[in-house]
């Protein structure tokens, strides 16, 4: 960004708990919110480590619930919210990916209850005052501050048991948002820094965890990674890929990270030409030299077993139209015009796994 560009910088506030066994803390910061019935939330199969930080809590416990589900169909946003009022719950501990940080959102939308969040992905879903749910087969977004967790317990242990696959394609989903956020049309000077180095972070911690899944330093490097890449994510607006992303989740229940992986390429082949400096901080952070930032990133999925194609996710060709009409009825701003027909393409490459160059 030119030193001359004027911008608006707005910092959310939120306190950060970053360190090996930090969760063992969440206790304490239940208590430092005033609260006193923290209701755990997780995905079914996350159970086993929420009934843990359930134990921890001790008397703060107002139980857990294991409902999360992918896109926060509106039907889970109301259970878990009804469950959370019978139980007395005046706090949520969102212990997960973004399924179950976006369900602890839902219910603070709804009740305005604080939010503790302990990721075990790269999601970055927990610094962010983004919401998502998914009603009618359509994914609505919005911002509002009640739903920005008060406190992130940063806890790289408990990604260690992250598998290799999703541990490549959850950070690569954390890159989609600080790409993004590089050429924002609210973009500013600080997330800027935080988004170079935040991929950076994260360019260089995908392939050692890939190689050593339980390497801890490599686990806190990728962590630390999508903090950062979150918290630009809150802080400035989405684009194009996020607005594909969110069609092809909400509408095709395509998965999450997998999505943004696969697509994170071509939307930034799509944009290259109308932001090129955003495209050469992208490929300093990667260490890209010449090539450009949307075939180093194609290259460093495909190389650590990502998929790169919606095919193999799921995805009909049959339904890229559609995919392309609902992109289009309501499109996020971007830094080069939305046209249906090199959207289309777009779309299309992004089906067929074809290499951007």
């Amino acid at each position: 960004m030119k030193s001359s560009q004027p911008f608006i910088y707005e910092a959310h506030a939120a306190r950060v708990v970053f360190g090996a066994g930090s969760s063992s803390q969440v206790a304490a910061e239940v208590e430092r919110l005033g609260a006193k019935r923290a209701l755990v939330l997780c995905t079914p199969n996350q159970q086993a480590e929420a009934e843990r930080i359930a134990g921890l809590l001790g008397p703060l416990s107002a139980g857990v619930y294991a409902g999360a589900v992918m896109h926060v169909p509106i039907e889970s946003a109301r259970d878990a919210t009804a469950r959370a009022r019978e139980a007395g719950a005046d706090c949520a501990v969102a212990v997960g990916g973004g399924s179950t940080t976006g369900l602890g959102k839902a219910i603070a939308l709804e009740t305005g209850m604080p939010i503790v969040a302990i990721p075990t992905t790269y999601a970055g879903s927990e610094v962010t005052p983004v919401y998502g749910l998914t009603e009618a087969g359509t994914k609505r977004t919005g911002r509002d501050p009640r739903v920005l967790p008060r406190t992130v317990i940063y806890d790289p242990a408990l990604t260690v048991g992250l598998p290799r696959g999703l541990s490549v394609t959850s950070g690569l989903n954390a890159i989609a948002h600080a790409a993004e956020g590089l050429y924002a049309r609210d973009a500013n000077p600080v997330m800027s820094l935080m988004a170079e180095e935040g991929i950076r972070a994260l360019a260089a911690g995908i392939p050692a965890v890939f190689s050593d899944p339980a390497d801890l330093d490599a686990r806190s490097q990728c962590l630390y990674g999508a903090w950062l890449c979150g918290t630009v994510l809150g802080g400035v607006g989405m684009a194009l890929h996020h607005k594909l992303c969110h069609t092809l989740g909400g509408s095709f229940n395509l998965p999450h990270a997998e999505t943004h992986t696969i697509v994170l390429p071509h939307a930034l082949a799509y944009n290259a030409a109308a932001v090129p400096e955003a495209m050469a901080r992208i490929r300093r952070a990667t260490g890209a030299g010449e090539q450009s930032a949307a075939a180093t990133l194609f290259d460093l999925a495909q190389r650590h077993g990502a998929p790169v194609t919606l095919r193999d996710i799921g995805m009909r060709e049959e339904d890229l139209d559609r995919a392309a009409d609902i992109a289009l009825a309501s499109p996020y701003w971007n830094p080069r015009p939305i046209e249906r027909e090199p959207i289309r393409a777009l779309l299309q490459a992004a089906y067929e796994g074809v290499r951007p160059d």
